[in-house]
């Protein structure tokens, strides 16, 4: 097969995926939510920063001087948390939707005490903090500043450790520094994956659709990391929301699954031992035709060396949906699907080499 696509054509303020027919499935990939976090008591002795606050909510397009940036950097290193927290809201606030914003903030210093305060034992800070890093690595031009922060493993940590958007946004983070190719196997050696194959199995709707869109991106051109995933049990969470109808994952898991077999002889495996034949022969019954060119395309890639993969499958009743496919899909489906016709009768005649 060839080389996966560069799937991560982002700029600084675009969150779609671009160049890739994956590109309406993971447009929807989770940043900052404002409405998640509230903005506190403004009569706290504390809340100095409330107006402020409530002012950068107010307008996309908020700037603001570089005293009141410096002043929010240095309240970072305090020791009051209260401080700690609303300068770390307000930066995440400042950077939601300003470029500008983003890389003054950057530029400034913020980006190594945001990464410190990543260890806090405070949720309401950590959730702040690892918010504003991730609004902060929207921009190309932070992601190193941040990886040479050593981001990398708190984020990670966070991703296991943390609350359910902590999580959520660490697996965001991630995301946006492995846009960069350089960093995927970095994000990947950290223990990253195996986190992130958690939150698919236990995280909520957001958290899974979160983890999918970084493992899609950490898997592009770097092999070690789809088989860290294999190895991590990524195939059984990704087969069950495969097959669940109602998961409202369908795509999103059905394409990690194409990118984790592509090339992957652990992963070929991992799909048939999980029952993956079967659930795939569903999808190319009563799937969309998207569905159904991403479910031939990974059987031709498990049986293409495999005659007893090939019985397995002819077994589970695969000709009638590939010949309806073969008549309907689209050019490269029908191709495939003719192809896995034609093994599955020379399989049947005793012919068809590949493995016993």
């Amino acid at each position: 097969m060839a080389a996966m696509e560069n799937p991560t054509a982002f700029r600084c303020m675009d969150r779609n995926f671009s160049g890739t027919d994956s590109s309406r499935t993971f447009s929807d990939c989770n940043s900052d939510i404002s409405a998640e976090y509230p903005l506190g008591n403004p009569h706290h002795p504390h809340s100095h920063l409330g107006n402020r606050i409530l002012l950068s909510t107010a307008s996309e397009s908020s700037y603001y001087s570089d005293d009141l940036v410096r002043n929010l950097i240095s309240n970072l290193e305090s020791d009051s948390t209260d401080a700690q927290l609303e300068s770390a809201m307000e930066l995440r606030l400042l950077a939601k939707h300003s470029v500008e914003n983003r890389i003054r903030i950057a530029q400034g210093g913020a980006v190594s005490p945001l990464v410190s305060l990543l260890s806090t034992e405070d949720p309401r800070l950590q959730e702040q903090v690892v918010t504003a890093i991730l609004n902060l690595s929207i921009c190309d031009e932070n992601k190193q500043l941040i990886v040479s922060a050593g981001a990398i493993n708190p984020l990670v940590k966070t991703l296991r450790n943390g609350t359910s958007t902590a999580k959520e946004n660490s697996a965001c983070a991630l995301l946006r520094l492995a846009q960069k190719e350089e960093y995927r196997i970095l994000i990947g050696r950290s223990g990253a994956i195996p986190a992130l194959v958690i939150l698919l199995e236990n995280g909520g709707l957001r958290g899974k659709k979160d983890a999918a869109t970084a493992l899609y991106t950490l898997f592009s051109n770097v092999k070690e990391n789809r088989v860290r995933a294999v190895q991590a049990g990524v195939m059984r969470p990704l087969l069950d929301l495969i097959a669940d109808s109602e998961s409202r994952m369908v795509d999103k898991a059905s394409y990690v699954l194409q990118a984790v077999v592509d090339g992957v002889a652990e992963a070929k495996v991992a799909v048939v031992e999980d029952d993956g034949i079967a659930v795939l022969v569903e999808i190319l019954e009563f799937g969309t035709q998207r569905q159904k060119e991403i479910a031939v395309d990974v059987l031709l890639q498990i049986c293409e060396d495999s005659v007893v993969y090939r019985v397995m499958l002819g077994r589970e009743g695969a000709v009638p949906p590939l010949v309806a496919l073969s008549q309907s899909g689209s050019n490269k489906a029908k191709i495939k699907a003719e192809e896995l016709i034609r093994m599955l009768r020379q399989s049947r005649n005793g012919g068809g080499g590949g493995e016993d």
